[in-house]
């Protein structure tokens, strides 16, 4: 990328659900071109007990649960838990549950284009966006983009190819005592 290019390609947000089931629970976005790799993914950070039912130094170090499900490449699911470690001493690991299409089937998945035309020659709405979802998407685009216009053009921050993208991304959500998946 040009070190002049004021060319959007890449975004980070943090988003709130305005209803009671999703109070202060933030959703984290991201996406970017020439990223460090090429992931669709939707991953759930449990938030840790409200209080440890084991001996502190049993659970030191260890990381929230968290349910991934890939959607490309690589489609499965995923989901990193705390367990015991076998013994009498109580000692915790985070150990994974993984699930791949590819590893467990032993056929390669059509590539996301084939199986949308396919779908689309069959009539067949199942993975295709409703309407009102299309508009609703593009009215949250639209609502942030209205917003960002009408205030004066920042120098947007730029990020190499082959990253994660610029460090204003990570001091995002590094200010919520977070950090991003590396998928």
């Amino acid at each position: 990328m040009a070190p002049t290019s004021t060319v959007e390609t890449y975004v980070s947000m943090r988003l709130y659900v305005d209803n009671w089931r999703w109070a202060d629970t933030p959703f984290y976005l991201r996406t970017g071109k020439r990223l460090a790799s090429r992931a669709s993914e939707i991953a759930i950070q449990f938030k840790n007990a409200p209080h440890l039912p084991f001996q502190k130094t049993a659970v030191a170090g260890l990381n929230p649960n968290v349910l991934v499900m890939r959607i490309q490449p690589h489609e499965g699911t995923s989901l990193k838990v705390a367990a015991k470690i076998p013994g009498p001493v109580m000692r915790m690991r985070t150990v994974n549950m993984d699930f791949f299409y590819g590893s467990s089937f032993l056929v390669e998945s059509p590539d996301a284009y084939e199986r949308l035309i396919l779908d689309c020659m069959l009539g067949d709405p199942t993975l295709f966006a409703r309407e009102d979802e299309v508009e609703r998407a593009w009215g949250l685009a639209d609502h942030v983009e209205s917003i960002w216009a009408a205030q004066p053009r920042p120098s947007l921050p730029n990020y190499a190819a082959g990253s994660w993208g610029p460090e204003e991304a990570d001091a995002l959500i590094e200010r919520d005592g977070r950090r991003w998946r590396r998928p």
